[in-house]
């Protein structure tokens, strides 16, 4: 497939950014074909990446270091993981935690004895480390306390755990943050422009968590053997069912406004992706494909044990309503319009969350465009200033592209309830109500939309006095406006950059933000706990490392891992 995804062809009826990029719209998306988890595991396996255990110092209780080594065609990287004893009373998901059940990093190269010992002084320490140049990612994570006991008494006992463990919480780790690019000393993503391995956003970071997912297995048969001579190792079944869990909060908020030609690139090719999906002739062959995926999805979420009755009413609505559209496509002919019929009646009868359901489903009926896309969904992200625009010209970009900022009364009460600002003990975003909570003072210029506002009001007085004015000369009498300057120029010329929401609204939904993100990176199971913060699965039901290990003929069974499913026969005895 010859598509150059930085044009737009006639042929692709790419939905409108309208519709696209309004905030509770971006907050339904799910994981899907083109997200990171995904596209990873389809490369590991297409180039018979190696994952090898190379070193397993631990006590019996699970605590010491662990090193897992990947060789890929091109390089040769290390997962190291420090395993320490922490106080359940230490114990917490919040960004401010100073110690954690593990700490880990992804190194480049080999893991020298002097280099070891750099990283067991500081990996542990985190932020207030001093991280080495090698590393790649460093993270944390803490056990799941349940599952995790669980598991390792039922297996001590010879007994596989139960399922329904991993359908309330579907991991034994869960992460509290994943860091790279350059963050406290670790390499600059620079570095990675020219890296074959890791050229994908988030495709390092997405590499430390599919190891820690194996790490937590063998840890936890590890501590089942020291505790009894009749333990039994977890069934394959489950292995598959075991994910990594992450908690994360506003902290990740602020990464879709500051980086919107990278958000542009995202949507586009899921744009694409869908468009030419909704142009192939159905048959039978993808109209069986799809009811079985659309059967799978609902079993699923059915599965699911959500805790937040919010999200567990949603996931409620789209059971049914997916339901509904299954036994409608069991009935029909596969006509030659068949997937336009489907999302056209989704569109005008289901919730926005079954309609993106529903294309993230169809993306994945014809895995060449999804897979052809994969490699554009980087960005170069450069906001360029021209100076010598007509400062007319520039207010029409404003009208013409951006009229969704000016459509909002900002003097009303409900459109300025909220200001965004950063924290004292960890610099990270938070959340305020304007005129009641501290530090508005401090506020971030998180929400685009009155800044573009603003800028549209100081334009047309700056018109009246001359006409004739270029960017360069109101800049001049504005310099603190440059950023939103460049901002406006270069974001004209992309459809889906812009989140096309008034940041400030009391009924702006944070979460909508965080699933944003977390679905391109592969996010399933998304579980809020309240307004600002939620848990997540990653690579629930994906390949273990023995079977990338086993070098898979077939990559498409490989690759066929999303809407994971409980095993059936989980607590079958297994002989001592």
């Amino acid at each position: 497939m010859n598509l150059d995804p930085s044009l737009q062809p006639t042929n692709l009826w790419l939905r409108p950014p309208s519709s696209v990029m309004e905030l509770p719209r971006l907050g339904a998306f799910s994981s899907s074909r083109l997200s990171f988890a995904r596209s990873l595991i389809r490369k590991m396996g297409r180039q018979r990446w190696q994952v090898t255990q190379t070193r397993f110092d631990l006590d019996a209780n699970g605590y010491g270091e662990v090193i897992y080594r990947i060789q890929t065609p091109q390089a040769r990287y290390h997962v190291v993981i420090f395993s320490r004893y922490l106080d359940d009373a230490n114990r917490s998901d919040r960004v401010i935690a100073e110690a954690w059940d593990l700490t880990f990093g992804l190194v480049e190269g080999d893991v020298e004895d002097e280099l070891m010992a750099s990283l067991a002084e500081n990996v542990p320490l985190q932020e207030a480390g001093r991280q080495h140049s090698n590393l790649l990612v460093i993270s944390r994570a803490n056990r799941s306390m349940r599952n995790f006991s669980s598991f390792v008494e039922q297996l001590s006992q010879g007994q596989q755990p139960c399922e329904s463990l991993l359908k309330t919480a579907g991991y034994l780790y869960r992460t509290t943050a994943v860091y790279g690019n350059g963050k406290f000393g670790i390499a600059d993503f620079a570095r990675l422009r020219q890296n074959p391995d890791f050229r994908q956003p988030f495709s390092a970071q997405m590499t430390a968590v599919y190891v820690l997912r194996q790490f937590s297995i063998d840890q936890v048969e590890h501590i089942a053997r020291q505790k009894s001579p009749s333990a039994v190792p977890l069934s394959d079944e489950l292995k598959r069912y075991v994910g990594i869990g992450n908690s994360t909060g506003l902290g990740m908020a602020p990464f879709l406004i500051n980086h919107p030609l990278l958000i542009n690139q995202w949507v586009h090719m899921r744009e694409t992706a869908l468009s030419l999906t909704k142009q192939e002739v159905a048959d039978e062959q993808s109209q069986a494909q799809l009811l079985a995926l659309m059967r799978r999805a609902i079993q699923s979420l059915q599965e699911c044990d959500i805790e937040d009755a919010d999200q567990r009413a949603k996931n409620v609505d789209v059971v049914n309503e997916l339901s509904m559209a299954t036994a409608w496509l069991d009935q029909v002919s596969p006509e030659s319009d068949l997937w336009l019929q489907l999302t056209d009646w989704a569109e005008a009868a289901f919730t926005v969350e079954t309609q993106e359901l529903i294309n993230t489903l169809l993306i994945e009926l014809y895995p060449d465009h999804a897979d052809a896309l994969e490699d554009y969904m980087a960005a170069e992200e450069s906001l360029d200033l021209i100076p010598d625009m007509p400062l007319i010209q520039l207010k029409q970009l404003i009208e013409t592209h951006m009229d969704w900022a000016l459509q909002v009364d900002l003097t009303a009460p409900d459109e300025r309830f909220w200001f965004w600002y950063r924290s004292i003990e960890k610099e990270e975003p938070r959340l305020g109500v304007r005129g009641l909570d501290e530090g508005e003072e401090k506020e971030l210029s998180i929400a685009i939309g009155p800044r573009i506002q603003r800028v549209h009001a100081n334009l047309d007085r700056h018109l009246e006095e001359d006409p004739t004015a270029l960017t360069i000369d109101f800049l001049m009498a504005n310099p603190r406006d440059s950023d939103i300057i460049r901002r406006i120029q270069t974001m004209a010329v992309s459809a889906y950059g812009e989140i096309r929401a008034n940041l400030w609204h009391r009924d702006m939904k944070p979460m909508h933000l965080l699933r944003t993100k977390l679905s391109f990176l592969g996010a399933q199971r998304f579980d809020p706990k309240g307004e600002r913060w939620v848990r997540v699965t990653f690579f629930q039901g994906a390949p273990l490392i023995s079977e990338l290990n086993a070098e898979p003929v077939d990559l498409v069974d490989f690759d066929d891992w999303s809407f994971a499913l409980a095993p059936e026969h989980s607590r079958s005895q297994a002989a001592p």
